[in-house]
C-alpha cells in the first residue's frame, strides 16, 4: 500500500509540473501581447524571460525560507555548483530556445524540444553511468516520442533549420545535462536551495544580457504606459509556474530515477496543444490524433515505469 501511495504521488507531482510548464507556452504568447513583445524582438524576449526566472528564484527562496524560518543562502563552495548549474538549466537552455523557436516553425519547436526527455535519460544512463539504460527504458522514450510527432505532424513535413531547430536542440541538450546534474548535486546539497539561487542568478544574467543587447542594437528605449495589472499579474504566474514546477521537479528526480520522472515530460507538447487550443483560441481539432498520442505518451511512461520481472535482464550494454 506504501508502495503504491508512492506511485501515485510520483505520478500526480509529476503531471502537475507538466501541466504548469504546458500552461506556460500559451500564458508567454499572452504575455508578449500584454507588454508589447514583437516576435522578432529577440533582446526583449530574452530580457522578459530573465525578469520571469529572477522573479522564480526570489519566490522560490523567499517561499522556502519562510517554511523553514531562516535565510537560506548557499555556502561558500556551493556558489560555483549553482552557476555551474544555473549556466544549463537556466541560461544556456532557455536563450538557446527563445533564439531557435524565433527562427523556426512552432511544430519543429515543438518536436525538437520534445528530445529534452530523450537526452535526459541518454546523458543520465550512457553519459554519467548513473543508472542502466535498459530496452524497457528505449521503448518507453521511443513510443512518448512517437506521440509527441503524431501531435506535431502536418502535411508539409519537417524542415530542419540550424539557426532555429539546431539551437533548440541545444536547449534540449542543455536541459538533458541539468536534470541529471540536479540528480547528483542533491545527494549533497539542498534542492530547494540550489534551484531557487540558479533561478536568480540565471535571471540576472538573462535579463542583463537582453537589455545589453537592446542597448546595443538600439532597442534600449521601453514605453511603460501600456503595463497593466494583468500584464504584472500574468508575469507573476509565469514566475510561480518556474517556481513550484522545477521545485518539485527537482525533489521528484531526487527521489527517484531520471528517466522514470523525464518520461512524464513527453505529456508536455500535449497539454501545451490543448491547453493553447483553450486560451488562445487556436485552431487544434482535438480528435482522434490527440487521443491516439495521449495513449502512445501513457504507454511510454507505463512501459518506463514497469518494474523488471525478477531474474530478466533488460539492461542495454552501454560500455561499447
Amino acid at each position: 500500500m506504501e508502495g503504491l501511495k508512492k506511485e501515485l504521488a510520483v505520478f500526480s507531482g509529476a503531471l502537475l509540473c507538466c501541466f504548469l510548464w504546458a500552461s506556460a507556452v500559451p500564458s508567454i504568447k499572452i504575455g508578449y501581447k500584454l507588454w508589447d513583445i514583437g516576435g522578432d524582438e529577440t533582446w526583449k524576449v530574452i530580457r522578459f524571460a530573465g525578469i520571469r526566472f529572477f522573479l522564480a528564484g526570489i519566490l522560490v527562496i523567499a517561499f522556502a525560507g519562510a517554511a523553514r524560518k531562516k535565510l537560506l543562502i548557499p555556502r561558500r563552495d556551493e556558489w560555483g555548483k549553482v552557476m555551474f548549474l544555473s549556466l544549463f538549466q537556466t541560461i544556456g537552455q532557455y536563450i538557446f530556445f527563445y533564439i531557435g523557436v524565433a527562427h523556426t516553425t512552432g511544430v519543429n519547436s515543438a518536436v525538437v524540444d520534445s528530445l529534452t526527455n530523450f537526452f535526459a535519460i541518454i546523458i543520465a544512463s550512457v553519459v554519467l553511468r548513473m543508472e542502466k539504460l535498459t530496452v524497457r527504458k528505449m521503448a518507453g522514450c521511443l513510443l512518448g516520442l512517437a506521440g509527441v510527432v503524431l501531435v506535431e505532424i502536418t502535411p508539409a513535413g519537417f524542415e530542419f533549420r540550424p539557426a532555429g531547430d539546431g539551437l533548440v536542440a541545444l536547449s534540449a541538450l542543455c536541459y538533458g545535462v541539468s536534470s541529471s546534474m540536479i540528480k547528483r548535486y542533491s545527494s549533497e546539497h539542498d534542492t530547494v536551495l540550489f534551484s531557487g539561487w540558479q533561478f536568480i542568478f540565471g535571471g540576472a544574467v538573462m535579463t542583463a544580457v537582453g537589455q545589453c543587447g537592446m542597448m546595443v542594437s538600439g532597442g534600449g528605449s521601453d514605453d511603460v504606459s501600456h503595463v497593466t495589472f494583468k500584464a504584472v499579474a500574468l508575469l507573476i504566474y509565469l514566475a510561480l509556474v518556474s517556481s513550484v514546477a522545477y521545485t518539485l521537479w527537482g525533489i521528484l528526480l531526487k527521489n527517484n530515477d531520471v528517466s522514470k520522472i523525464s518520461v512524464f515530460g513527453f505529456m508536455n507538447p500535449v497539454m501545451g496543444v490543448m491547453l493553447s487550443a483553450v486560451l488562445l483560441g487556436e485552431s487544434g481539432q482535438l480528435g482522434i490524433k490527440y487521443a491516439a498520442a495521449l495513449l502512445l505518451i501513457g504507454a511510454g511512461i507505463a512501459t518506463v515505469n514497469l518494474k523488471k520481472s525478477h531474474g530478466t535482464n533488460d539492461a542495454l550494454n552501454t560500455n561499447d
